[in-house]
């Protein structure tokens, strides 16, 4: 099929490499443009930028698709179908109506439970037990397009946002795939009334850990928001990420450090801290963190 593919981080990158491997045509890949990074704060190209070019593919980096000019050189581009899959963008209907058979979303929820912007990081927030894919018709609402696949996968006791992540990721590019090979005898299902969630985008408010909340809570915080932002406490006037956790035994103070593992007590339970980051240098686990910073037992991580 003649593919217009649509992504810009780092999750979509599966996604065209798979298309390119089952022997699709990417006439274009569309993607956010070069932002500043770095120390230089040069514009650096998003990881599927960077991914086109190496494949020889035309990318177009147009800043919005409202522009009649930049439908125009869209719609002539005479796709069959658009994959889209975390590409930053709106779009307009102009550009939904475009292609032969329209766009297709990989959502990396399992709708209609997490529409929007940040699905993986609320769903171990929430303390989901699973989630999954969507492959969806996309439509003018937000992830409201009836789904053509869908399938779902355990979210584990100690996953990390960036973990399940790379699953996901693996999954919407298995799906497509398949969905594209089916599409004729595909039924699209309408996504039922009941069970509608917004995964709203992560505020970098919410990363502060919260000792008093009981500790379930504070460890899905702390595995749902890591990588980024990443939850943090401060010790000794230093901001201390935490990258990783798992729940603990004991109980005390909340904010309190119960043993030299950093198992920390919360308003109910306790919280071990399992992957830290100290500003400025690279993450360590727990027992290597420890034998640089010893943040001592009876210590009030709360206090920062």
């Amino acid at each position: 099929m003649r593919i217009v593919f649509m992504g810009t981080p780092d999750f979509s990158v599966p996604v065209l490499d798979a298309l390119v491997e089952a022997g699709h045509e990417v006439v274009a890949v569309y993607s956010q443009p070069p932002r500043p990074a770095g120390r230089g704060k040069k514009d650096r190209p998003g990881p599927v930028h960077t991914r086109a070019e190496a494949l020889g593919l035309e990318v177009r980096t147009p800043v919005s698709l409202r522009d009649p000019s930049e439908q125009a050189a869209f719609a002539a581009l005479g796709a069959d179908v658009a994959v889209v899959v975390a590409y930053g963008l709106i779009l307009p209907q102009e550009i939904l109506d475009a292609p032969a058979q329209g766009c297709l979303n990989i959502h990396a929820s399992l709708l209609p439970r997490w529409r929007g912007a940040a699905p993986i990081h609320r769903a171990i927030m929430a303390g989901d037990a699973q989630t999954g894919v969507c492959i969806m018709q996309m439509e003018a609402g937000l992830d409201t397009g009836p789904v053509l696949l869908r399938e779902a996968m355990p979210i584990g006791a100690e996953q990390t946002t960036a973990q399940l992540h790379d699953e996901l990721s693996a999954l919407g590019a298995r799906l497509i795939v398949q969905a594209l090979a089916r599409l004729e005898e595909l039924t699209p299902q309408v996504q039922p009334e009941d069970g509608v969630t917004y995964a709203a985008k992560i505020a970098k408010a919410e990363a502060r850990i919260d000792w008093s909340l009981p500790a379930a809570e504070v460890d899905r915080q702390i595995r749902g928001l890591s990588p980024f932002p990443g939850t943090w406490f401060e010790y000794e006037g230093v901001r201390i990420k935490v990258l990783g956790s798992r729940l603990g035994d004991g109980s005390g103070p909340a904010g309190v450090v119960l043993d030299r593992d950093l198992t920390v007590a919360c308003g109910s339970g306790a919280v071990m801290l399992t992957r830290l980051q100290k500003a400025g240098k690279a993450a360590q686990d727990v027992d290597v963190f420890q034998r640089g910073v010893a943040i001592a037992v009876g210590a009030d991580l709360s206090e920062g």
